[in-house]
């Protein structure tokens, strides 16, 4: 595996090149460019927010905010894994050809994405400071919690890459796994606390005798510790409206959850030098697909 990063290093300006094309295609020829990856995380808030507030009647304090600071990073999740899915098979005539670290496809996929997150988040900045302005200058959104924020990116992607390079690999032979990872992707959103809240697990599961239980099981999924730890650290505390005993109430939420997140570490390294070994292992049969 050493060997491999040291080839992966010697083609990093061919890595660089490939996530500049990626950028560079994405939106070409459009009017509004890199704003159409915003406009979709921001229409979707929003019809989220009019529904839980004005149809459910949801009391949650900064509830558009909390939505856009879970959305976002699994956006960033879904659309890496669709695009680095195919991005070997559908350049497999290259790979036939032309002599790289095969890596670099998906790689330069995750990558690009993560820029788009990234700049999305600037945006993110810019949006709760409006809500601060709107809500008359209370809770300030900018504490020093920010400062966390980088040691999240970096398991993060790390979680992802491993993700990527598993599944491109995957896909070269088995086709069936984007249609599979589709319809993963599609159930992992709801099972996610994206429209919801880690604590509105936590309520729901107190009913049940093993609820303790439940609410660890849930958040061995990395998606959802990680949801919960970009809102924890992005979005200032407020009140969150959840059902106890039939009964709506608001809570204060809860606090960091430092285990879980250190075990969600644990796991995307894992996944990262799991996925790597594995896309290492099944690259150079990549030309006999036919």
């Amino acid at each position: 595996m050493l060997a491999d990063l040291k080839e992966l290093w010697r083609f990093r300006e061919l890595l660089f090149a490939m996530v500049e094309r990626e950028l560079r295609i994405r939106y070409k020829n459009s009017a509004l460019g890199f704003l159409w990856s915003l406009l979709n995380p921001l229409v979707t808030v929003a019809v989220m927010w009019m529904v839980f507030t004005f149809i459910m009647g949801s009391n949650t304090d900064n509830y558009s905010a909390y939505i856009l600071a879970a959305y976002l990073p699994f956006l960033f999740f879904n659309m890496s894994l669709m695009d680095s899915s195919q991005s070997v098979l559908v350049s497999l005539q290259v790979v036939k050809k032309v002599y790289f670290p095969r890596e670099i496809l998906p790689i330069a996929s995750v990558i690009s994405n993560f820029i788009h997150f990234v700049l999305a988040l600037g945006v993110f900045f810019v949006f709760l400071l409006g809500v601060w302005v709107f809500n008359g200058f209370g809770i300030s959104p900018f504490t020093w919690k920010l400062l966390v924020l980088p040691l999240l990116l970096v398991p993060f992607l790390a979680l992802v890459m491993g993700f990527s390079l598993m599944l491109s690999a995957l896909n070269v032979f088995y086709e069936d796994v984007k249609y599979i990872l589709s319809v993963i992707l599609y159930l992992l959103f709801f099972v996610s606390p994206v429209m919801y809240f880690s604590e509105t697990v936590k309520a729901s599961s107190a009913k049940f005798a093993n609820g303790n239980l439940i609410y660890t099981l849930y958040h061995l999924n990395p998606i959802a510790t990680w949801i919960t730890a970009f809102r924890k650290v992005l979005v200032p505390e407020g009140k969150i409206e959840v059902i106890q005993n039939g009964v709506a109430v608001k809570i204060g939420p809860d606090p960091f959850n430092y285990p879980m997140v250190g075990l969600a570490c644990v796991t995307s390294f894992g996944m990262l030098i799991f996925g790597y070994w594995l896309f290492n292992r099944m690259k150079w049969r990549f030309v006999e697909r036919p």
